[in-house]
């Protein structure tokens, strides 16, 4: 499959995106007359990446939206740092610590806690 050009980019947490992709595997399912035809309709990537959102999302939608909002009102927050603490949920300021590693600017002791603190809370 070629792509011709990219018409719009959002930034998605992996619960929305399982969303999408189970959206997008029901329209396909529903062009399919038979069980077969549907398994057939799905490719690979799609039934690849619907098992990925599967095994590495670790909470709902709603929590994942409720989360990234709380995250994103924080001092030291950009929107692709906090979708990619709603996608992994790391749960020691190691691995925070981890996540801000190229960023130009030092994590303060008291920033990772009030991220953990919020963390916990939707854990």
């Amino acid at each position: 499959m070629k792509v011709k050009k990219i018409i719009q980019e959002d930034m998605m947490t992996l619960p929305e995106l399982r969303d999408e992709l189970l959206t997008i595997r029901d329209k396909r399912g529903e062009n399919a007359e038979d069980a077969e035809g549907a398994d057939r309709a799905l490719s690979y990537e799609l039934r690849k990446s619907i098992d990925h959102a599967d095994t590495l999302g670790k909470c709902s939608v709603d929590t994942a939206k409720e989360l990234f909002g709380e995250l994103s009102q924080l001092e030291k927050m950009t929107p692709d740092i906090a979708a990619r603490l709603v996608n992994i949920m790391p749960a020691s300021r190691d691995e925070i610590r981890a996540i801000y590693a190229k960023e130009r600017f030092n994590m303060l002791p008291e920033d990772i806690d009030a991220i953990l603190d919020i963390l916990k809370k939707y854990a």
